[in-house]
């Protein structure tokens, strides 16, 4: 982590870190992130991360279903990537990986426990 970064100067290069990886990992990037930290952990929302061809999934109960388990297992496999690069930007290792991605609107969440109170560091 850079020393004199505000922590919210921290939560938009963490936003910038999802957007990045969704470009890179799933094919297209949100339409909107933003990032907080919040004491041991860091959330990020992201707006928008359906493809066209995952949109045309939605109407079908069985497509929901598939699209819900490919995101789940895709970001399973690269949970790594973000791990580290969580780890390299803010200079605290990741504890676990939640996620959660709703077919109805496109959002999907991101949760990361960190091993300690990274906001603790902007109290000072």
């Amino acid at each position: 982590m850079d020393e004199g970064q505000t922590k919210g100067q921290l939560e938009a290069k963490i936003a910038a870190l999802a957007t990045t990886f969704e470009r890179e990992q799933m094919g297209r990037g949100p339409s909107e992130a933003r990032a907080w930290i919040i004491e041991d952990m860091v959330l990020i929302r992201l707006k928008s991360v359906l493809t066209p061809a995952e949109e045309r999934l939605k109407p079908d109960s069985k497509g929901r279903y598939l699209l819900k388990q490919v995101r789940t297992r895709l970001l399973e496999t690269s949970r790594g990537i973000l791990e580290e690069a969580i780890e390299t930007l803010t200079g605290v290792s990741a504890i676990s990986f939640h996620s959660d991605l709703s077919i109805r609107t496109g959002e999907q969440i991101l949760l990361f426990t960190l091993t300690e109170d990274l906001e603790a560091r902007f109290r000072k």
